[in-house]
């Protein structure tokens, strides 16, 4: 296999990449490929399922970020709230 077909294009959708990976996975469990073609389509499995993982990571970080921010958010709106009620 190619490092062309190995490497999954950043513009990717997880879905897409996850639905590709269900697909492979449905055609080795059925055992109708050759023996070459299920090694190729393992090396592509494992790409899939590298890239998903990152994927899944990635969004992970962003979500920690997201709540981390409205955590210190919501801090200093009650404290600017607790303020301006005591004036």
């Amino acid at each position: 296999m190619s490092q062309k077909t190995r490497r999954i294009p950043k513009s990717t959708r997880f879905e897409d990449a996850l639905k590709e990976l269900e697909t492979i996975v449905e055609s080795l469990e059925s055992g109708e490929p050759s023996l070459e073609l299920s090694l190729e389509q393992f090396e592509r499995g494992v790409s899939l399922s590298r890239f998903c993982q990152q994927s899944l990571s990635e969004a992970e970080q962003k979500v920690k970020i997201l709540l981390d921010e409205d955590d210190a958010g919501d801090d200093d709106a009650l404290t600017d709230f607790d303020a301006s009620a005591q004036n």
